[in-house]
């Protein structure tokens, strides 16, 4: 099977908070909100024992009040879960050092056969058909030196008796020649504090441009899931022609 060129992230939300009301402390629910979004108000009101709601605000009115105070602690109460498809083993390393607040699960190249992956086209390359025949010419052969490597390092191993350890011992060190624009496959789970710090660095302009094409995706998908948290973020078309997001409340 031919390898397969990637352009573009695929995201898929596979968890969100479910919010269950505490009976002895009803609180005065105004306006739309999902169960991310009341969990966080639920344990910000708690702080100050205002379940009754006296300013009368909404759900997103009072978390756009908090992210304007800059009390950000009550939204690590809410986590999201994203599985994130189709972006680069050097994206992910970026990606993973976010860590307080984070939880990932990433598609192991010891355990998983390479011979047939994915490549993930860098965005600076496409659209050009030099670049990109030139760059699919070397990650193709890198392929083929891998699937050449496996075979040899099983050959190799043949005294191993059990097959399964055979197969990652010849995959662990064949792996070694694949190029970080192989694809990979991660589960982030991070709470919406964690979540904003991450869009706001890895969104920006000054972000590496495959993993600010993922932000801003990113973006957009919770933006929609929680909008209360994220919409102090704008997505915009910066000035190298890429689109890019910027934060009115910094760090909150």
């Amino acid at each position: 099977m031919p390898s397969v060129f990637l352009n573009e992230p695929k995201l898929t939300l596979v968890a969100r908070p479910a919010f269950i009301d505490a009976p002895h402390l009803p609180v005065d629910w105004l306006g739309d909100s999902s169960d991310g979004e009341r969990l966080a108000e639920f344990a910000g009101r708690l702080c100050y024992m205002s379940q009754s709601n006296p300013a009368k605000r909404a759900t997103r009115d009072y978390l756009e009040n908090i992210k304007r105070q800059g009390h950000g602690s009550v939204l690590e109460h809410a986590n999201y879960s994203v599985l994130i498809e189709g972006v680069s083993r050097s994206l992910t390393h970026e990606l993973i050092r976010h860590r307080a607040g984070w939880a990932y699960s990433q598609l192991s190249q010891r355990y998983v056969d390479e011979s047939q992956a994915n490549f993930v086209v860098p965005p600076a390359v496409i659209g050009d058909e030099t670049l990109e025949a030139g760059w699919s010419r070397q990650v193709e052969d890198a392929q083929k030196s891998y699937i050449a490597l496996v075979d040899q390092l099983m050959e190799r191993y043949g005294w191993v008796a059990d097959k399964v350890h055979r197969r990652k011992m010849a995959r662990e060190a064949a792996r070694s020649v694949l190029p970080n624009a192989t694809e990979t496959k991660i589960v982030a789970t991070g709470n919406a504090r964690a979540w904003r710090t991450m869009l706001e660095l890895r969104a920006s302009e000054a972000a590496e441009l495959e993993i600010r094409r993922l932000g801003v995706a990113l973006l957009r998908l919770l933006q929609a899931e929680a909008p209360a948290f994220f919409s102090d973020f704008e997505i915009y078309q910066a000035e190298d022609r890429r689109e890019a997001a910027r934060v009115s409340f910094h760090k909150v």
